[in-house]
């Protein structure tokens, strides 16, 4: 393979509570660490062992947002990548529009190999690089945990309801990745030094022919309901009771 494409998406931190803004306009990022969405940092690992291998000359990697996005994508040089594209979209368009945006990307740079995460872990849409192979016209698969690759032709074992299933899709594809993909490595201080001399482009989604709009309105967010204090009952008959109570039963 020549080239591999990896999406990376800016999200709060897992490790941060998330808190919705007191008018109830969206979640609070202000203070707020944000990190590379986990599923697609296990993307750009995949990509880097591909290219260590020697089964690829260059990892780029991309992410859409605002100038802020830049972070996560140094973040990402820092881990290896050679290079890094940002396009300039406003904060929380929706996956068609990702995709499409990605689309123009993918044409621009015709990469071998494009790999997403399964999900955001901000909006959990799992939809973006399904739209994006089916735009693309090129074979897909999700939810990786393995990947091997063959005379142009790539074998995936997926994550699946029933357990585990392997596929074998012809290159160029998409392929997003699952959990237990890999364990991404660790950036060191020398590395995130590195990362500041390597290229990153930026490319307004205008440019590109994309309306940024988003296709979907956000009217209103909320936390969830606080949870109710439980009770204990003395037997079968107390917990039908109180079943029947609450009106559940």
């Amino acid at each position: 393979m020549n080239k591999i494409l990896v999406g990376l998406k800016r999200v709060v931190d897992y490790n941060v509570r998330v808190r919705v803004r007191s008018d109830g306009s969206g979640v609070e990022t202000d203070g707020v660490k944000m990190s590379i969405n986990p599923f697609d940092e296990i993307a750009l690992e995949e990509a880097l062992r591909i290219r260590e291998r020697g089964e690829a000359a260059e990892v780029i990697v991309i992410s859409m947002g605002t100038a802020d996005a830049q972070q996560q994508l140094r973040t990402g040089l820092a881990m290896g990548a050679d290079r890094a594209i940002l396009v300039d979209a406003p904060q929380g368009i929706d996956p068609l529009s990702r995709a499409r945006a990605f689309l123009k990307v993918v044409e621009r740079e015709s990469p071998d190999l494009v790999l997403l995460g399964k999900q955001a872990i901000d909006d959990d849409n799992n939809q973006t690089g399904q739209m994006l192979a089916a735009l693309w016209g090129r074979p897909q698969a999700t939810f990786a945990s393995a990947i091997e690759f063959r005379d142009g032709s790539a074998t995936v074992t997926r994550e699946v309801d029933a357990g585990l299933e392997t596929i074998e899709i012809d290159l160029p594809a998409v392929i997003t990745a699952d959990l237990r993909l890999n364990e991404p490595r660790y950036v060191k201080l020398p590395d995130i030094m590195k990362a500041k001399k390597k290229p990153l482009d930026t490319i307004a989604i205008d440019e590109l022919g994309i309306e940024a709009a988003p296709a979907i309105d956000e009217v209103g967010f909320a936390p969830p309901a606080e949870r109710q204090k439980g009770i204990m009952v003395d037997d079968v008959a107390g917990l039908v009771g109180a079943l029947k109570d609450k009106g559940l039963l």
